[in-house]
């Protein structure tokens, strides 16, 4: 699609240079339209026939294969989840991570990822890569891996500065990887066959622009044997006629519960709007991110490094949250970073130039 369709399909678009996938990406007209035609169905036709659950269960299962095509996978590698964080907590918990374990990570991770691990009480070894170039993160994190290490956990791309980090380079250790993609899946091309990781964790709201609560986890097939089914749900087991419960041979098994029909068929339809915008659209969103902090560095102290995702991430003159809130009345949606004094930008592949115009001109 041209850029002019697309942002077409993104009704937000019309009102605000909308500016912040890393929080929530903006939702395609598509979407919406699907997941009302669910519930006006619900409504009329209530959610207890035999046609309704088997429209429930083929709807996940081809949920399942997109999203599988979308990480470039295979279906039974992936496990329908309802954020990030949960996907984090499947890992954690089926892992049996705690106190004792040795666990690598950094300090630029997002909650949905360090309550786990600190909820778990394992012992971390917080890498603190945030103030690093790029370049000297996987020596930091070479440093800290140990014959002890239970785990390695980390964000693909930061959420605080875009930076892509070392996920390949890390992998292939004698301790699993558990990656948080929040940040990377539908912002950045992602192969979890080519990362190598052992678990790979998507939070579908963001970047892949579906319904909230929505998401999945990858998980290798040759970990899903070392994984606990510690919340295990109606459509973990493949039940035989005496209804003895086996649990099903691939990452399904570690399905923690049920998303509704709506935002299933919402989802689906973000996904498709994602690929029809084509392959160019990471390249796109890229070099938005590029130009973006080309013009704030003019003025700012621009945190996030040339060549890395599609957050850019600067320092904010005066309070973070005030600048934020100045920007939203100018009809211009980017988020602060507490406790940072930082503001962070999103580009994605509807980001036009008039959009990071409309953003410097605002900053005045």
């Amino acid at each position: 699609m041209e850029l002019s369709a697309i942002r077409a399909g993104l009704p937000v678009l019309e009102r605000y240079a909308y500016l912040n996938a890393g929080t929530n990406g903006p939702l395609p007209r598509r979407t919406a339209d699907a997941m009302a035609s669910v519930l006006e169905r619900d409504l009329r036709e209530g959610r207890s026939s035999k046609e309704y659950f088997e429209t429930l269960l083929e709807g996940r299962e081809e949920l399942r294969r997109e999203l599988s095509r979308f990480l470039e996978t295979a279906p039974e590698n992936i496990a329908l989840a309802n954020s990030t964080t949960e996907g984090c907590n499947v890992v954690l918990t089926g892992l049996g991570i705690g106190p004792g374990d040795e666990v690598v990570t950094t300090d630029s991770e997002h909650p949905g990822l360090f309550g786990g691990l600190t909820a778990s009480g394992a012992d971390l070894r917080v890498v603190e890569v945030r103030d690093l170039p790029a370049a000297e993160v996987l020596d930091a994190l070479n440093a800290a891996i140990t014959d002890e290490t239970r785990l390695i956990a980390l964000s693909h791309v930061s959420w605080l500065t875009g930076v892509v980090l070392p996920v390949r380079e890390l992998a292939g250790r004698s301790a699993p990887l558990l990656v948080d993609g929040a940040q990377a899946a539908g912002a950045i091309p992602v192969n979890v066959e080519e990362l190598d990781c052992d678990f790979y964790t998507v939070s579908a709201q963001k970047w892949l622009l579906g319904p909230d609560v929505t998401g999945a986890l990858y998980v290798h097939p040759e970990r899903v044997a070392d994984l606990r089914m510690t919340f295990p749900s109606y459509g973990s087991w493949d039940w035989d006629a005496e209804v003895r419960y086996t649990p099903k041979s691939g990452a399904a098994r570690f399905d923690p519960g049920w998303i509704p029909l709506g935002s299933v068929a919402g989802l689906l339809q973000s996904l498709a709007f994602a690929e029809e915008a084509g392959e160019g659209r990471f390249e796109h969103a890229r070099a938005q991110a590029e130009r973006l902090r080309g013009l704030l560095a003019k003025r700012y102290e621009v945190i996030t490094e040339p060549g890395q995702a599609t957050i850019v991430t600067w320092k904010a003159e005066g309070d973070s949250a005030e600048v934020v809130a100045h920007l939203a009345d100018a009809g211009v949606i980017v988020r602060d970073l507490p406790g940072l004094g930082w503001v962070r930008a999103s580009c994605g592949f509807w980001t036009s130039d008039e959009d990071l115009d409309r953003l410097l001109e605002a900053l005045g």
